[in-house]
């Protein structure tokens, strides 16, 4: 069967049901997660519970791929997860795929493609950073505006990230970041190379499920990062500045009490969610499964639809 994807905002249920998918098709699942990818982090990135054997991180006796295997210090992105991913696919050709995470950019690039674009420096990196603190995300966005209108003009004034890496392209190659993309980026999969499932999940009930999740996991956070920081990690390690661990790092310097870095930790994901919303909205190909209720997610009754419909 081709590949299926099961993707939406945090806390939707992505993992129970690729379980069960794997369950019933005798399948795979790759974890297209960012943090998830990290050592050691489990709590805060809601990693499935699982034991390395034999080079094979299985969770229920479920291989489960792209988990686990980073150490806290280093970078992953995009380009990193699409060979990957590209190297299970070859390993695997008669094993049904179930691709599951929240991370957009990781499907894209893998179902899609993504544009060979130079990787920053430190120099530009620095430089930028510097641009920022003096004069600010408007000021950022300006500088933007004056090398590279298009591209300003489709990236929010808030978005740090994206404004910064649009200019970083801009001082590495000397051309406008516009310029150097081909598309990919708008495109969409082909339905007859990809499955795409999307869970639908009613704003508010998501909300409650995220305030549920960011409460369970708050303390064994905490006490992953603390692990972590008593090891002589620092605090800016990449991994430790994955959604809700810098709160942690806080919470255990004293700066925050748990309350407050309970609430702040579900505001940023909160917000995340609704930046995930805005990604796979794009994807008007995707089957969407709306979820209104917790009752509604009926993982056996949708995994039987899912495989009707494959």
């Amino acid at each position: 069967m081709k590949p299926i994807v099961l993707c939406g905002p945090t806390a939707s249920g992505k993992t129970e049901l690729a379980l069960e998918l794997a369950r019933q098709t005798g399948g795979i699942i790759v974890s297209a997660d960012s943090r998830q990818v990290y050592k050691r982090l489990t709590a805060g990135t809601a990693k499935p519970q699982g034991a390395w054997e034999n080079g094979v991180y299985l969770t229920e006796g479920i291989p489960y791929c792209l988990v686990d295997f980073l150490d806290v210090t280093d970078g992953f992105n995009a380009g990193a997860f699409r060979r990957r991913a590209q190297e299970i696919a070859a390993k695997h050709p008669d094993k049904q795929l179930i691709f599951a995470g929240g991370t957009g950019m990781y499907l894209h690039a893998y179902f899609v493609g993504m544009d060979e674009l130079p990787a920053g420096t430190p120099e530009t990196r620095e430089k930028l950073s510097k641009l920022l603190s003096e004069k600010g995300k408007a000021g950022l966005h300006a500088a933007l505006a004056e090398k590279d209108p298009v591209s300003a003009a489709a990236i929010p004034a808030g978005n740090v990230q994206r404004t910064m890496r649009a200019l970083e392209l801009c001082l590495l190659t000397g051309k406008p970041a516009s310029e150097l993309k081909s598309g990919k980026f708008f495109k969409l999969p082909d339905p007859e190379q990809s499955a795409w499932v999307y869970l639908d999940w009613e704003k508010e009930t998501l909300n409650a499920r995220i305030a549920r999740r960011t409460e369970q996991i708050f303390d064994p956070m905490a006490k992953e990062a603390a692990a972590l920081l008593q090891e002589g990690f620092p605090a800016d390690a990449p991994a430790l500045k994955s959604l809700g661990y810098p709160q942690a790092v806080d919470f255990l310097a004293g700066r925050l009490s748990r309350t407050q870095a309970v609430e702040q930790v579900a505001a940023l994901t909160r917000q995340y969610a609704k930046r995930q919303r805005t990604w796979f909205n794009r994807y008007t190909n995707a089957w969407r499964i709306p979820l209104a209720r917790s009752e509604d997610f009926r993982i056996q009754k949708i995994t039987r639809e899912i495989l009707s419909r494959v």
